[in-house]
């Protein structure tokens, strides 16, 4: 069946046409490798007249293939006077199918993708007694697209949950931010794996594409009936910031929810202790300081300090000798991944904090935190 994608300068043409083909319609567009002039006679070779739409009104017919596989075709209509197409058009028309057709293909198989995703998760979702590690192996699933993305998405997850929980958030607020985290990068999976490689600076075309990867991941987890309400936000807002300077919709602080706020530190963090093509991995002492002058501007200053009492505590746990009395207790699971040296000292941390503090309240004395 052809069904119109796009149509213009049919005074009456259905908002989808449709042409249902037999086989021979399709035998005889396949081995159609220039644009053919219809007539009434021709017409019955190439289209049904079962459809919603007359065949009588198109004179020229070019067809889309990829790979030597029908994919479309582009149909022209009468022209002013009823004169015929020049054959100099029709060349042209001739050249520029096969990138029509590209366009076409590259689109349909970028929707299946998507669909085929969304299905998945949908599976992960009737699976609520395994929600966590089923997200787990998708966030791993994710992250196999480049070398470089490699268990961030697993990482950005854990650092939010860590934080949600420094912030004193409920358990149930903890596990949703911890999927969102998992899933936040979803939309990459539409990505070409080569952009994740490169060196130097996008392209404007290419940055587009890296960009687009809110949005579409957006669409991918709107069709997922998940436990937790903030998923399809945080996976589409994860990349504002507080100052509006953030895609895809330019939002400041005060227009998203605390998940998003949490993510969006989480996945800065991740991103600065990782190698990139483009530099190295930060020291842990220089991601710190970078992340903490970020904030008000950037990214959320309590969400910045919850990170900065992860951080801490780490750091602690690292120069406090163990308590003998304490040796049935439960040990404290480290924030940070096992791969990243805490190599900074609780002190640092308390300057860090104190500066931002002082910074957003320009001087006033405020409490810090023990």
């Amino acid at each position: 069946m052809l069904a119109s994608v796009a149509a213009l300068g049919f005074p009456l043409f259905p908002q989808t046409a449709v042409f249902p083909l037999l086989p021979k319609h399709i035998h005889a567009m396949n081995h159609a490798n220039i644009p053919q002039k219809l007539c009434r006679e021709r017409c019955d070779t190439f289209l049904s007249s079962t459809g919603n739409i007359s065949k009588v009104w198109f004179r020229c017919l070019i067809p889309l293939k990829v790979r030597g596989k029908l994919i479309g075709a582009v149909m022209l209509g009468e022209r002013e006077g009823g004169v015929e197409y020049p054959l100099e058009l029709l060349r042209q028309m001739g050249e520029i199918a096969p990138f029509l057709a590209l366009a076409i293909h590259n689109h349909q198989l970028m929707m299946t993708l998507q669909e085929r995703t969304a299905e998945n998760l949908k599976i992960v979702a009737s699976a609520h007694s395994f929600w966590d590690n089923a997200l787990e192996a998708f966030a791993a699933t994710i992250d196999a697209k480049h070398i470089h993305m490699r268990g961030h998405s697993l990482r950005v997850g854990r650092y939010a949950a860590g934080m949600a929980e420094a912030l004193g958030m409920g358990m149930n607020e903890v596990n949703e931010i911890r999927a969102a985290g998992y899933l936040h990068d979803i939309g990459k999976v539409n990505v070409d794996k080569h952009l994740f490689g490169k060196a130097t600076a996008l392209e404007p075309t290419e940055f587009r594409e890296m960009i687009d990867h809110t949005v579409i991941g957006h669409q991918i987890v709107s069709t997922v009936q998940f436990p937790w309400p903030n998923i399809p936000e945080v996976v589409r807002s994860h990349h504002e910031r507080a100052d509006g300077s953030g895609y895809p919709d330019h939002l400041h602080n005060d227009e998203v929810s605390l998940a998003v706020k949490i993510v969006a530190v989480a996945d800065t963090f991740d991103a600065m202790l990782s190698d990139r093509p483009y530099r190295k991995k930060l020291p842990l002492g220089e991601v710190a300081a970078q992340i903490s002058w970020l904030a008000p501007a950037k990214l959320d200053v309590d969400v910045v300090q919850a990170l900065l009492i992860q951080l801490r505590r780490d750091a602690v746990s690292l120069t406090t000798p163990p308590r003998p009395w304490a040796g049935e207790a439960k040990a404290r699971k480290p924030f940070l991944d096992p791969e990243v040296s805490c190599n900074i000292s609780p002190t640092d941390i308390d300057l860090l904090a104190s500066e931002m503090n002082r910074r957003l309240n320009r001087g006033r004395i405020v409490g810090q935190f023990s």
